[in-house]
This record gives structure tokens, C-alpha cells and sequence, in this order.
């Protein structure tokens, strides 16, 4: 017998065997439903349209899944994506985030396009219209800047920020008991002898931020080993409302919040390499409904995954 008849020979079973194997899987589906909406995203009919047709796929419960989409094992994939992306950030139920939290989001979103993130690339590969053109990208910009209304601090807001100097300073914020993040992270007090290594502002929310960095961030610094930052790495993001007079000059207003970000590769393999936890208002409120809050972190910070993952780099000396 030839050498090609029994390559056909052996080709024939396998293909069979692929074949039943295919089909079977055809019966296995990840659970994936579009709940009720209950809240759907509001925005003039030019953003909206651009949203609907390159974000709602997998960041709303209208789901419109293709024929191809359906198909084991591209469906196992399709599924995750979606769940992936309703925990990040659901469209359809926008109505139950307070306002400052939308235009975060938005914020967010529009970074996440600038970066090339999203929409993402497997995904605009089979969805072309999913694309988003140079004039879209346009649109959106010009929407979340709109958004953005940050005139000087009136008399509220400094008296805001100044109540809340004087209910901190008997006690110097020193909380009874540490508060623990959802995930098991605990307030770090500790920061406020960290040394600052950056700052940036966001102009959509009105809010002022400044990084600081644990010794081994500092070292780190020093000794240009910051990607991948070595394990030991701690970084604490405090937020202030921004305050600004007449003149533009600013300074820090009442105190919103402190993101940590500590590097073990290890201990946090599932979640990059980082373990994430935030704390908001003076009562340090610890974010987050579950652990599963870290999906909302590693999806903003998804744009820097060839930067470790952190956004704002140090300032040089």
C-alpha cells in the first residue's frame, strides 16, 4: 500500500473523530441572557449611536449575538466577554450610577478608545461595524468634554472642605478599626510617610490626585526598574476636590478617596500582578460590593498592560 493511501487511510477517522467532536460541543453553552434593562444610557442621538453600535455588544443587556457568534468554541469565548464586560460597565442599567460616577465612566471609556483598547481588535475583526472612525472618536471627546464644568470654587465647596479639615484634625483620621477591602486588602495609614512620585488631575470630575510610593517604588525609581515594578512595590493615589479661584490657582478641597496599588506577582497573579483597593470619604468607606470590584480596576487599567499596568509614571528629578 502506498504511503498516500495510508495517510488517507489514518486521515479519514481523525477527520470523523473532529467532526462528531465538533458537533458535540455544539450542545455545550456558557449561560448568556439579556436581563431586562432597566436604566439605558441617555445621550444626545449622535453619541448614542456611535455607543449602541461599538460598545453595547458586550457592555449592555442587549446583546445581539451573529450566527458565527454563536458556534462552539467561539460562543465559550463570546460569553465570557459579555460577563466580562457587563461587571465592568453595563449600559443597560446607566441609570442606577449616580451622575459623578457616569462621567467617570464615560471618562474612562473614551481613554480606553484613545488607547486603542476598546473596541477591542478580536472583536472589530468580525464585527467591523464595531469600528470606530476618526469623526466618532471625535464625537465622543467632544461629549465627555462637555460634561466637564469646573468654574471656581464657590463658597460651598470651601466650606465643605474646610468642615471637613476641622472634624478631621482632633483625631488626625486615625480610624478605631482598619477597614478591609472587599477583597482582603486593608487600609494602609502608613502612606502619609510614602514619598510623592507624581500628580495629575481630572478635569471631567474636578478632582486633584496625588501618588506616593513606598520605599521600593522610590528604589525602583532610582534604579529604572519600573516595567516590570518589583514586587514590594506599593502605590497609594489620594483624590481631593480641586479648588480653584478666580485666577486658576488651585488647591486641594475636601478629601474623596486613596486607591492602593501593591505589586506581588504571585499573591495577585489572578488580577495582573496588583492587588487594588479604595477607600472613599474621611470614614475611608472601603469600594466595592465583592472582590469581584478588582474586574472594574484591571479593565481601566487594561490600556497599560504593556506598561505594568500603571498609568501615571513617576515625575524626574
Amino acid at each position: 500500500m502506498s504511503a498516500a493511501a495510508s495517510f488517507r487511510r489514518l486521515l479519514l477517522p481523525a477527520g470523523a473523530l473532529f467532526g462528531a467532536a465538533f458537533v458535540s460541543i455544539q450542545f455545550i453553552h456558557p449561560p448568556l441572557e439579556n436581563p431586562p434593562v432597566t436604566g439605558d444610557f441617555q445621550a444626545p442621538v449622535a453619541v448614542k449611536s456611535i455607543v449602541q453600535r461599538a460598545c453595547y455588544d458586550c457592555h449592555s443587556n442587549q446583546t445581539n449575538l451573529r450566527w458565527f457568534d454563536k458556534v462552539a468554541p467561539v460562543s465559550w469565548q463570546v460569553a465570557d466577554h459579555v460577563q466580562e464586560g457587563r461587571a465592568g460597565l453595563n449600559f443597560s442599567t446607566w441609570q442606577s450610577l449616580p451622575p459623578a460616577d457616569q462621567k467617570a465612566k464615560l471618562w474612562e471609556s473614551v481613554n480606553q478608545i484613545i488607547a486603542g483598547a476598546m473596541p477591542r481588535t478580536d472583536y472589530t475583526l468580525v464585527h467591523p461595524a464595531a469600528k470606530l472612525s476618526a469623526q466618532d472618536v471625535t464625537v465622543l471627546k467632544q461629549y465627555v468634554a462637555s460634561l466637564a464644568k469646573n468654574p471656581p470654587a464657590d463658597t460651598a465647596k470651601r466650606n465643605a472642605a474646610d468642615r471637613q479639615y476641622r472634624h478631621w484634625q482632633p483625631t488626625q483620621a486615625v480610624p478605631a478599626t482598619v477597614p478591609v477591602a472587599p477583597n482582603g486588602i486593608a487600609y494602609l495609614p502608613d502612606y502619609k510617610n510614602w514619598q510623592a512620585i507624581s500628580t495629575t488631575e481630572r478635569f471631567d470630575n474636578g478632582t486633584m490626585r496625588v501618588v506616593f510610593g513606598n520605599a521600593v517604588a522610590v528604589k525602583a525609581i532610582r534604579d529604572k526598574h519600573i516595567n516590570p515594578w518589583p514586587n514590594g512595590t506599593a502605590f497609594a493615589k489620594v483624590a481631593w476636590d480641586q479648588l480653584a479661584d478666580a485666577q486658576g490657582n488651585v488647591r486641594p478641597g475636601a478629601f474623596k478617596q486613596v486607591e492602593y496599588m501593591l505589586k506581588d506577582d504571585q499573591k495577585y497573579a489572578a488580577t495582573k500582578g496588583w492587588g487594588w483597593a479604595r477607600f472613599k470619604t474621611p470614614e475611608l468607606v472601603p469600594y466595592g460590593k465583592d472582590a469581584l470590584f478588582t474586574t472594574e480596576c484591571i479593565h481601566c487599567h487594561q490600556p497599560m498592560k504593556n506598561n505594568d499596568f500603571v498609568f501615571t509614571q513617576p515625575l524626574k528629578h
